[in-house]
């Protein structure tokens, strides 16, 4: 059955080829999402590897974070750009999904990522949910636990009110608007428990400041941040 699966699937790629998602060449066997080419030229952070990163600085004085790490840089006018918004816009789950297991197998190796009990995406509000019809967060933990240990858990998070976009706000306005945002549940299963909160950028870390002041509402928790891009400004 596999063969003949993998056989339809070449010869439907004659007629309907799988574009890579950054170029937008033609992806040949065994590529998933981004050619080999460009997975290459993945401006990478490698934060994982350096505590007292640029992104763990983001929340110095603002939040107790463990560690935090992004898989690459965002850029402007790269042509990695478009990934987050094909992500987040238009159904492109599987750039979340195979990023997220990309990012995984790196972070296998690393003590402070592989031993983290729960893996946690920021949560969308309802009424997104049911209007963009998936968590683009939910999508890279899924990736993740391809490869990491943790479990996938949705169901300590969740947003309380609706919050408007935070694309063109300022710092201060991000924060304001995530402020009080996030409520928690079953918080006694989180008690001693090492947290992955995952999102798909960070900017100014507010959404990931109101979800980890929720969460430390727990007894000697320890959270972690990871990201697929960093665009701190």
């Amino acid at each position: 059955m596999n063969k003949i699966l993998l056989y339809l699937k070449s010869f439907l790629s004659l007629f309907y080829p799988e574009l890579c998602a950054a170029c937008g060449d033609n992806l040949v066997s065994n590529e998933k999402v981004l050619c080999t080419k460009c997975l290459y030229e993945l401006p990478r952070t490698y934060f994982h590897k350096v505590p007292g990163n640029p992104m763990e600085q983001v929340f110095w004085g603002r939040v107790d974070i463990f560690r935090a790490s992004a898989l690459y840089f965002f850029k402007k006018k790269s042509k990695y750009q478009h990934l987050l918004h094909l992500l987040k816009y238009n159904n492109r789950k599987d750039i979340g999904i195979e990023l997220g297991r990309l990012y995984g197998s790196e972070l296998i190796d690393e003590d402070d990522f592989k031993t983290a009990d729960f893996i946690i995406p920021v949560p969308l509000h309802p009424k997104k949910l049911q209007k963009r019809g998936y968590n683009q967060s939910e999508m890279i933990a899924e990736g993740l636990i391809k490869t990491l240990p943790a479990k996938l858990r949705t169901d300590f998070l969740y947003r309380k009110k609706f919050t408007e976009t935070q694309t063109k706000k300022s710092r201060y306005e991000r924060w304001e608007n995530v402020n009080n945002v996030f409520g928690i549940k079953n918080v006694e299963e989180l008690n001693g428990k090492h947290i992955v909160l995952v999102d798909d950028v960070l900017t100014t870390g507010s959404t990931i400041e109101g979800c980890a002041i929720a969460l430390h509402s727990a007894t000697d928790v320890k959270i972690s941040v990871l990201t697929l891009a960093f665009a701190h400004y």
